[in-house]
């Protein structure tokens, strides 16, 4: 199994995160799914993908996303469209069967039934871009959670190592102190004082 990645984002990644996110919103997929997809191609976590996407590749896209969502609501169109003509050329067409025919079109039936599943999926699409919206704010605050849990942990870190740099401090002053009292027993003539700059420096009795 692959370890995850959280180093900065090439161009590169951007850049198919871009492709991939702006195919399926044209194929009508949800961004979670594209999300998913680029995470596995560049070994990061979807909420990754997602958070990357949300927080500062989309507002470099925008005209692309609206092409792209264009795209998708024109070819439900024409799919619909052509479904319909289909229904209505099939209906046509049986108005010159005779009765038995009629009873034995399945066909019509069968097209009929796609008509209004089209139908119901045009009605859909509104519906699919407030799960997407439900998807990228689901993903955002898992990585915010991610994002404060790293937080937290690091500030606990950083807590850590500003004590035992104040101990560390304290030990040296006490062993510069312990020094000094050393060399003055050793040598009584020889006393130390404070320069201006802070350091101690011998001063001869």
């Amino acid at each position: 199994m692959s370890l995850t990645r959280q180093d900065a984002w090439t161009q590169d990644e951007d850049l198919l995160l871009v492709e991939v996110v702006l195919r399926h919103i044209r194929e009508g997929s949800t961004q979670l799914r594209a999300f998913e997809e680029v995470g596995k191609q560049v070994s990061r976590t979807s909420a990754a993908c997602g958070f990357r996407w949300n927080s500062f590749v989309r507002k470099q896209y925008k005209s692309g996303i609206e092409l792209a969502k264009k795209q998708r609501k024109e070819q439900a169109v024409k799919e619909t469209e052509f479904e319909m003509e289909t229904v209505v050329a099939e209906f046509k067409t049986i108005e010159h069967k005779t009765n038995e025919e009629r009873e034995n079109e399945s066909i019509t039936l069968q097209g009929v039934i796609l008509y209004l599943t089209k139908m119901d999926e045009l009605i859909q699409l509104d519906s699919k871009e407030k799960e997407r919206i439900s998807e990228h704010s689901l993903l955002l605050e898992q990585e915010n959670d991610r994002l404060q849990d790293e937080n937290r942990l690091l500030k606990e870190n950083l807590k850590v190592v500003e004590e035992d740099y104040r101990a560390l401090m304290q030990i040296m002053e006490r062993a510069r102190k312990l020094s000094v009292l050393e060399d003055e027993k050793a040598n009584p003539k020889v006393s130390f004082q404070m320069d201006k700059n802070g350091n101690l420096e011998r001063v001869n009795k």
